[in-house]
């Protein structure tokens, strides 16, 4: 019987899970796509002033690079465009936004602040063929020192993802991935500096607290180890069995309980849930991940992608402060829909395992 102490955060998974799954129906996706895009670029600020998040996580720039990621698609090829244009105007209001940023240390925030807006920014210049990407890649680069002196530059926690160090390299990463420059985005010094940074940081915490192990972070007070033991990466560099079996079993779990009630987002929501499915069907090829989230195409089979979108989800989840939001509103729902169509370069937005 379901934990009731539990049912508050999520929805009880009803629906069989059918092992013969076939591919989603490509037209009824490409609608539902079409249309939220419609929708989110309505609601998208056209110039986010100063009282306004310009990053990634809830803020336009989140929006501009979920048109970058649908105009990459092919189904979306007629809208490619449009919706490349409509991300530059985004994007460079988010821009204008950043540089005029008084607080030197959220320019460096990937999810947060101007590094990862100048990434999305450079990303979307190549996209479009306009050289003009150097400029905000430029930007980004100069970003590093600060990132890595002194060692402990955020009151808040320097080294976590959203606005520290391990987001400044993962927005590199992402950079090198998407610019597909042979260059590194940063030199290999640069980055020896950034992670022994990171160490020291690391070191000097656990000593201050007195903690048992030689590592440890704090972000806001809360306390965390400074290795997230990814099982899915650790699968694909040493391709150890048990490595993928914890994958499998992780599934099995956001199978019966990842239809969350927070709201669509990828962040704490239903899509982010669904993507987990994406990443087991790369790591398997068994399509019963992409039927898990998908819909089969009959009336009573509905899967995770159409309960988005379903009466009972829109009357008892939570609402979202901006329905544009990459990570908690719409755009990254966009963005998992978008890798339905396309599962085998399916990844989690601007966090690839596969690079």
């Amino acid at each position: 019987m379901e934990n009731t102490t539990t049912n508050h955060l999520h929805f009880p998974n009803r629906f069989s899970d059918r092992r013969d799954a076939s591919h989603p129906c490509a037209a009824a996706i490409v609608s539902t796509v079409l249309s939220t895009v419609d929708h989110i670029l309505q609601q998208v600020p056209p110039d986010p002033g100063a009282d306004c998040d310009a990053g990634l996580y809830g803020g336009p720039a989140g929006a501009a690079y979920m048109l970058f990621h649908v105009a990459q698609c092919a189904s979306f090829s007629e809208q490619r465009d449009a919706y490349l244009t409509a991300a530059r105007r985004i994007i460079d209001a988010c821009v204008r936004r950043v540089d005029a940023e008084r607080d030197a240390d959220t320019r460096a925030a990937f999810l947060l602040g101007g590094a990862g807006v100048y990434a999305v920014a450079a990303m979307i210049y190549k996209a479009a063929g306009s050289a003009d990407f150097a400029r905000p890649l430029a930007r980004f680069r100069r970003l590093w020192e600060p990132v890595c002196a002194p060692v402990r530059f955020l009151e808040c926690g320097s080294d976590e993802l959203f606005v520290g160090r391990a987001g400044y390299l993962c927005a590199a990463l992402v950079l090198k991935q998407k610019l597909g420059m042979e260059a590194m985005i940063l030199r290999k010094e640069q980055i020896k500096a950034i992670c022994q940074a990171i160490i020291d940081s690391g070191k000097q915490y656990a000593r201050k607290k007195r903690k048992p192990c030689p590592l440890m972070y704090s972000y806001y007070g809360t306390e965390y180890l400074g290795v997230a033991y990814l099982f899915a990466k650790a699968y694909l560099i040493n391709n150890k069995p048990q490595y993928l079996d914890t994958c499998i079993r992780s599934g099995e779990l956001v199978w019966q309980k990842g239809l969350l009630k927070k709201g669509p987002g990828i962040c704490h929501g239903v899509a982010g849930s669904a993507y987990v499915f994406l990443m087991l069907y790369r790591l398997t090829g068994n399509s019963k991940y992409i039927y898990r989230a998908q819909r089969q195409g009959t009336r009573d089979s509905v899967r995770f992608a159409e309960f988005l979108f379903s009466k009972e989800f829109k009357a008892s989840s939570c609402s979202v402060t901006h329905s544009y939001s990459l990570f908690e509103g719409l755009s990254g729902t966009v963005c998992f829909l978008v890798d339905l169509l396309q599962p085998d370069q399916s990844e989690f937005p601007l966090f690839s395992i596969f690079v």
